[in-house]
This record gives C-alpha cells, structure tokens and sequence, in this order.
C-alpha cells in the first residue's frame, strides 16, 4: 500500500505534487491548506485524511480535526501539523507512524518502533528550503518512508521597471 504525504500547501497545489501523489492508495494532507477547492483536488485523487493546521483558521476548516489516527492496513498512522503539540505516547498507542507538517523541512526520523515524517511544504518556497513531499509504503515485513523534492521550476524574479522622468 502506498499513502502519498503532503502539508504546507498553503494554497499552491502544485502540479509536480500531483504527479507524484497519482497512484497513491491513500493521501494525508498534514495541514496549512488554503482554500477548501485543494482538497477536492486530492480526493479525486485517493482517498484523504487531513489536519487543520495553524493557517487554518477559515470557518470551513473548523470542522477538520487538528490530529487524528488512522489505520492503514493493520498499521496505526498518527497525524498532526506541528509535532509539539503531540499529546500521546506513540509506542505506548501502538502507532507505527507519525506525519507532520509544519516545519516546511523534509524529514524522516525513527526513534524506538516509530517512524516520524514531515514530508516538507509543497506549498510557496519559505526561505532556501525544498519544495518536498513524501510517500509511505506498507509492506508485509515493514515500511518505508521517504520525502522527495519536487523538481519545480525557480520562482520567476520581480521585474523593475525603469521610469523616465
């Protein structure tokens, strides 16, 4: 099975992001969407969890829940959008995977039994960080996790224009 991750959009589903979510069995969106429209966008797509995160704070977005558990396949996937704010034990709940956004950096980590991913913002460019997002494969004996950066091309510079007087 594999879930294709993404968060930080903030209102740019960028078509690089799309192409790698294609194929995808499940979709999770870790939260600062934009506008409502994005999600349908994925649902097409797969079928999709989401987080509310900090940005979110159109009344459309009140109803999304700020964390939540899924199960994918026997296997428990925790999701929110700032990882601080995490008020379980993951190990302790018996969840397999963390998702986050939040940070804007790609990031797979494994600390005992837990793999934590933050597959990065594929949203607008925040400072010199990657455009990234992130995959999950379930596999009978294991899982696989990944971030990748998207191959978008450089925002285009603001033209100056010159005036005469």
């Amino acid at each position: 099975m594999r879930i294709g991750l993404i968060s930080d959009t903030h209102g740019l589903l960028r078509p690089e992001a799309l192409h790698f979510l294609r194929g995808s069995d499940a979709i999770i969106h870790g939260g600062d969407i934009g506008p409502p429209d994005l999600l349908d966008a994925l649902r097409v797509l797969a079928p999709l969890t989401v987080v509310r995160g900090n940005n979110d704070t159109a009344p459309w977005a009140r109803s999304i829940e700020e964390a939540c558990t899924v199960d994918f396949d026997g296997r428990r996937v925790h999701v929110l959008h700032d990882l601080k704010q995490l008020a379980l034990h993951p190990e302790a709940e018996d969840i397999a995977v963390v998702v986050t956004g939040h940070t804007h950096k790609p990031l797979v980590r494994r600390v005992g039994g837990v793999i934590y991913i933050n597959p990065g913002s594929a949203g607008p460019r925040r400072f010199s960080l990657p455009i990234a997002v992130g995959e999950l494969v379930l596999r009978p004996d294991g899982i696989d996790a990944r971030t990748v950066e998207l191959d978008v091309p450089p925002a285009r510079a603001a033209r100056k224009t010159a005036r005469s007087s």
